[in-house]
C-alpha cells in the first residue's frame, strides 16, 4: 500500500459526541480523497478518537488504510462515564493489577511491559482493528530528566522488548517513537533522545530483524528542527533529525505540520507555488521536506480535508524552497 504524504490526526477536540462525528466525516472524506495514513493515540480525547477512527475502519478493507497509535500518557478515563481520574485508575489499571502509582512517571506516564501491552488491546479494539501497522511510544523524553540518562535508557530498553513481544504476537507490523523534544533538542539537553543510541536497544530487544522502523516528530514552519538543526549524533558525524532517520533506514512521520493552527495567521497564502490558503502552505512545507514519509495534520471537518488534500496534486516544494523558508 502507498502511504499518502498527508495523514490525519486526531488530537484536538473536546471529549464529546460532537467532535466524534467531526472526525469520522473527515475520516470518511480523507480516505475518498486518496488518504491512506490515520494516526491517533489511546489518551487523545480519552480515547474516543480511537473509536471515532473505528468506526470508518470496519467500513474499509483492512488493507486499504495504515493506522499508528501510541501508548506512554495515562488517558485518565474513559470518555464515556463521569467517575473522576482517580477512580478510573483504580478501576482500570491498579485495580487489575496493570500499573501501579509507582509505576507513573510525572504523574501521568507510564512504559511497563504490562501498561503497553494493556494499551494497546485497548487500542485495538477501540480501532476495531486486530494489529496496527505502527505501535510508538509516546513522547518517552517525558521520563528521561525523571529518571536520568542510565535508569531511563533501562526502562526504554525493557519497553522495546516488549514492543517486539507484541510484534511477535501479530498485534502490530511496527513500532517506533512518537516525540515532542526528544530528537530536536541537542545532545547535553536533558530531555535529549539519542536515535543511534534507541537502535542499539533495538537490536538489543529484537535483534537484526527489529521491527523499531519509525520515528514521529513536530515539524513546521515555527519548529524546523527536524529538517535545519544537526541534533543527532550518528556513525560519527552531527546530523538533523531526518538526515538520521534516513541513514537509520527509519521511516518519519512529522506532527504539527500547521502548529495547531497557530502560525497561520503569519503566513501568506503564496508562500510556495501552487498553494491558494495558510494551511496548504504550511503542510506543503511539512510534506516537502526530505525524508518525510507522512505530514500528519489534526483534520476534524471534511472542509478541512477537501483544502489540505487539493496538494495532492502538486508536486512537492525543492530543497531550495524549504531552506529558504527554514531561515
Amino acid at each position: 500500500m502507498e502511504l499518502s504524504s498527508i495523514g490525519l490526526g486526531t488530537y484536538l477536540g473536546d471529549p464529546g459526541p460532537d467532535v466524534d462525528e467531526g472526525y469520522a466525516a473527515s475520516a470518511r472524506a480523507f480516505a475518498r480523497a486518496g488518504g491512506t495514513v490515520f494516526d491517533t493515540a489511546a489518551n487523545y480525547r480519552m480515547g474516543r478518537s480511537e473509536r471515532a477512527l473505528g468506526r470508518v475502519f470496519r467500513e474499509r478493507a483492512r488493507e486499504s488504510f495504515f493506522v499508528s497509535t501510541k501508548a506512554g500518557y495515562l488517558p485518565m478515563g474513559d470518555g464515556v462515564s463521569q467517575e473522576g481520574p482517580r477512580a478510573w485508575f483504580q478501576r482500570v489499571l491498579a485495580g487489575p493489577g496493570v500499573l501501579s502509582a509507582a509505576d507513573v512517571v510525572d504523574g501521568c506516564h507510564a512504559m511497563t511491559p504490562a501498561y503497553l501491552a494493556h494499551q494497546l488491546r485497548v487500542s485495538l479494539e477501540a480501532l476495531q482493528v486486530a494489529r496496527v501497522d505502527l505501535f510508538h511510544l509516546h513522547n518517552p523524553e517525558q521520563q528521561r530528566p525523571a529518571l536520568g540518562p542510565e535508569r531511563f535508557r533501562a526502562v526504554l530498553r525493557r519497553a522495546f522488548e516488549a514492543c517486539e513481544e507484541l510484534a511477535a504476537q501479530g498485534l502490530a507490523d511496527a513500532y517506533g517513537c512518537a516525540t515532542w523534544n526528544g530528537f530536536r533538542v541537542p545532545p547535553g539537553d536533558p530531555g535529549h533522545l539519542s536515535l543511534e543510541e534507541m537502535l542499539e536497544d533495538a537490536r538489543a530487544a529484537g535483534g537484526r530483524d527489529h521491527h523499531f522502523r519509525w520515528i514521529q516528530l513536530p515539524l513546521n514552519l515555527a519548529m524546523p528542527e527536524a529538517f535545519s538543526a544537526a541534533t543527532q549524533p550518528f556513525g560519527g558525524a552531527l546530523l538533523t533529525p531526518l538526515e538520521a532517520a534516513r541513514a537509520a533506514g527509519l521511516g518519519v512521520q512529522v506532527s504539527a505540520s500547521l502548529m495547531q493552527a497557530r502560525i497561520l495567521a503569519k503566513l501568506p497564502a503564496d508562500l510556495l507555488p501552487g498553494c491558494r490558503t495558510p494551511a496548504q502552505a504550511a503542510l506543503q512545507f511539512a510534506r516537502s521536506c526530505p525524508g518525510v514519509a507522512t505530514a500528519l495534520c489534526g483534520m476534524s471537518s471534511p472542509g478541512h480535508v477537501a483544502e489540505n488534500m487539493e496538494l495532492l496534486s502538486l508536486p512537492k516544494a525543492s530543497r531550495q524552497e524549504l531552506e529558504a523558508l527554514a531561515g
